[in-house]
């Protein structure tokens, strides 16, 4: 039987998540032909036994360390069969008939490769790292800054996560968040797998950009909902391996992409800044209760 949609999660410590997750899955999926793989990072919370005892046709891999999120999505997305493939995290609530809304908005749209759902805090506000730009340079500083939120509906200083266009209405985005994505097959023959020196974060937008580059649309389709528990996953679970890797991946994503372009004194102040995030949020990460990964989801 051929498969529509292959559904990849990659799990670290996120047992209870998880089990919520699925059950979204299962409850909403509707009617095509779908398989769920799920990649567990060597979890030690009872994960690999709840996912045996309790979804014995989820397709599991176990991996013998944590390897981070890109390589084993790359695990998950070999071992897929659908012409689509979905990544998502654990620490998400798939709404119902969001796979299918999705699933709908490629098959009319052939020259979409990649298309994103309307991501929600658990308050149902909008998640906006969920269409975002390509985080070039002055995107990137406005965001850091605070700009972008003292002129949110100027396209000048909002760029990056373009809150200048309503979230109720799908448009084109030059990347959409790696908590939920849906990819066609075809996107993925032509330019190759996730990039495995993001060890995780900015791997999402990467693949955008890759997948842009190729020529392929990317769109943000807020017909389709999921409710992601941001900071709730893996990436709770060591918070300051997680804050060093979140930064990591900014350095790499812009000496891959937009370094030369740039004047070497330009590129130096922009690394020496992201060095300097990186400490204030080690820093001030050692006070608070609860760790935040990158920046507080708006």
């Amino acid at each position: 039987m051929s498969i529509d949609i292959s559904v990849c999660i990659v799990t670290y410590h996120a047992r209870d998540l998880l089990r919520d997750c699925l059950r979204s899955i299962y409850g909403t999926a509707g009617s095509f032909p779908f398989e769920i793989i799920v990649i567990d990072n060597h979890s030690e919370d009872g994960t690999v036994e709840m996912l045996r005892d309790e979804f014995p046709n989820v397709h599991l891999t176990v991996n013998d360390e944590n390897t981070g999120y890109t390589r084993p999505n790359n695990q998950a997305m070999r071992e897929s069969r659908g012409r689509y493939i979905m990544l998502l995290n654990p620490d998400t609530l798939v709404k119902p008939a969001a796979i299918s809304e999705l699933m709908e908005f490629l098959d009319a749209h052939p020259e979409a490769g990649i298309v994103g759902p309307k991501v929600l805090n658990r308050d149902g506000t909008l998640q906006k790292q969920c269409r975002r730009s390509e985080a070039r340079p002055w995107d990137t500083f406005c965001y850091f800054s605070g700009l972008s939120k003292i002129f949110p509906h100027d396209k000048r200083f909002a760029g990056y996560l373009m809150t200048y266009l309503s979230e109720d209405t799908a448009h084109e985005a030059e990347a959409v968040s790696g908590s939920c994505m849906l990819i066609r097959r075809k996107v993925i023959e032509q330019i190759g797998y996730q990039d495995e020196k993001f060890f995780a974060y900015q791997e999402d937008t990467d693949f955008c950009r890759r997948a842009r580059l190729a020529g392929w649309k990317i769109f943000y389709n807020p017909s389709a909902q999921i409710v992601h528990f941001a900071g709730e996953g893996g990436s709770g679970v060591r918070p300051f391996r997680s804050i060093v890797e979140w930064h990591r991946s900014y350095y790499l994503y812009y000496r891959k992409h937009f370094a030369k372009d740039y004047w070497f004194v330009f590129n130096g102040i922009y690394y020496l800044g992201m060095l300097m995030k990186l400490g204030i949020s080690l820093f001030a990460n050692l006070f608070r209760r609860k760790k935040i990964v990158g920046t507080r989801k708006p």
